[in-house]
């Protein structure tokens, strides 16, 4: 049989190269086009509004500067990534989703210079994520915009005597002790709160703890690891209004007055918004979302129901579970096996040489790690308090940058699960 021309392959199409899409293509390439009838008949799509993928937790240590990364391991080619595999098989493209017409089975990229194309899909699956509200902590767009706002904001550090940070949550905390570190240093062994810090660094949360996923008694570790960098906290506040409106957002490097719902207000040289993160689905029609904007994806399955057949959405940006990257990892063989399920079904193979979907069950133990500065951190695994050291260990070291290298490349998905 004659190879097909990629105009005439069957396009599994993946939006989204972060952990989800990039695993995904992976893991699908390995092990479900290889087992496929006619296999040559099936191209694997990335499409990705950024042609790098990065280690995107590492952002709190990383925005202070290019020294604290090797940057060939921060940032890594997702072309690149797939070059071992057979001519064909693999395409990708630089841009972003504009429209998903799931009944015609098409989605619509915009590319860098504004161009749009129509991409016929016979799989889709929507990996696109979630934007962070200040474009330090994210590929909001693609890399050469994320390393211009670290740019901005490392002109404007050495100058900034008030920085506040709003928002209590991992990116907000992590972000607040590296700051305190680098520009206040650490207290000494006996000393609960650094003194005159350098920089006035406030932490801005409206809820009564931070870390909230987090049991209190781990949060209030976190608040005086923070207070030993010279970090203080605002709790059962929220910011109401920033003036001017861009700062923080549009432009990093602004001074900025945040409005409180307490009636109080604080000047800063420079604002970090770390409040939640926004569902990257502006381009799904809202018959597929849930009330939050993320994708109303089955629990089970990760198939998205309502949008036909062969359309299925992983991480942050689909409401099967919380947002977490562990949780994305332990998605994908679920996600896979169903993909390769229903590639196998269409392909004509009876439903008893396939077996039975694979079922996702999301771990709702207590999970989460949270460096403050670059020795000290907190956390819990699978519902255990982990102590300082190893928090240090596993992820305070590098902000998991040593796990990157195995999954950007495939090597983490070598074997079927």
């Amino acid at each position: 049989m004659a190879q097909n021309t990629p105009s005439s392959q069957k396009k599994i199409v993946i939006l989204g190269g972060s952990y989800g899409g990039v695993s995904t293509a992976h893991y699908l390439l390995k092990h479900a086009v290889p087992q496929l009838p006619h296999k040559d008949s099936y191209q694997v799509v990335i499409v990705s509004s950024s042609s790098e993928a990065m280690c995107r937790p590492a952002c709190p240590r990383a925005l202070i500067s290019d020294d604290m990364f090797a940057q060939d391991k921060l940032f890594v080619s997702i072309p690149k990534a797939f070059e071992s595999y057979p001519t064909g098989s693999f395409d990708f493209i630089k841009g972003t989703a504009t429209e998903l017409d799931h009944t015609k089975r098409t989605v619509s990229i915009k590319s860098s210079t504004g161009s749009i194309e129509k991409l016929e899909f016979y799989a889709l699956v929507i990996a696109t994520g979630a934007s962070t509200p200040s474009p330090l902590l994210g590929l909001n767009r693609d890399e050469e915009f994320l390393r211009a706002s670290w740019v901005g904001f490392r002109k404007a550090l050495p100058a900034a005597k008030s920085i506040v940070i709003a928002g209590g949550g991992p990116a907000g905390i992590e972000t607040a002790g590296e700051l305190g570190e680098y520009l206040n240093g650490r207290a000494g062994w006996f000393k609960s709160k650094l003194g005159n810090p350098k920089v006035s660094i406030i932490v801005v949360t409206s809820a009564p703890q931070i870390l909230p996923a987090l049991r209190p008694s781990i949060a209030k570790k976190a608040e005086g690891y923070l207070a030993k960098v010279g970090v203080s906290v605002v709790k059962n506040a929220r910011v109401m209004s920033v003036a001017p409106e861009s700062a923080g957002t549009d432009d990093v490097a602004s001074k900025a007055t945040l409005t409180l719902d307490n009636g109080k207000t604080l000047d800063a040289d420079l604002y970090i918004p770390a409040v939640g993160t926004k569902p990257n689905t502006a381009f799904i029609s809202g018959t597929l979302l849930m009330s939050d904007g993320r994708i109303d994806s089955n629990p089970s399955t990760l198939r998205v129901d309502k949008a036909g057949p062969r359309i299925y959405a992983v991480g942050d940006v689909a409401a099967y579970s919380r947002p977490a990257v562990h949780l994305i990892l332990e998605a994908i063989p679920v996600l896979c096996a169903n993909i390769k399920r229903d590639l196998m079904l269409d392909a004509g193979k009876d439903k008893s040489s396939v077996g039975e979907d694979r079922v996702f069950k999301e771990d709702t133990r207590e999970t989460q790690m949270v460096p403050v500065g670059k020795s000290k951190g907190v956390g819990a695994a699978m519902g255990y308090q982990l102590p300082s050291f190893l928090v240090w260990l596993i992820k305070g070291r590098d902000y998991w940058l040593w796990t990157v290298g195995n999954l950007w490349s495939g090597k983490q998905w070598a074997k079927e699960a």
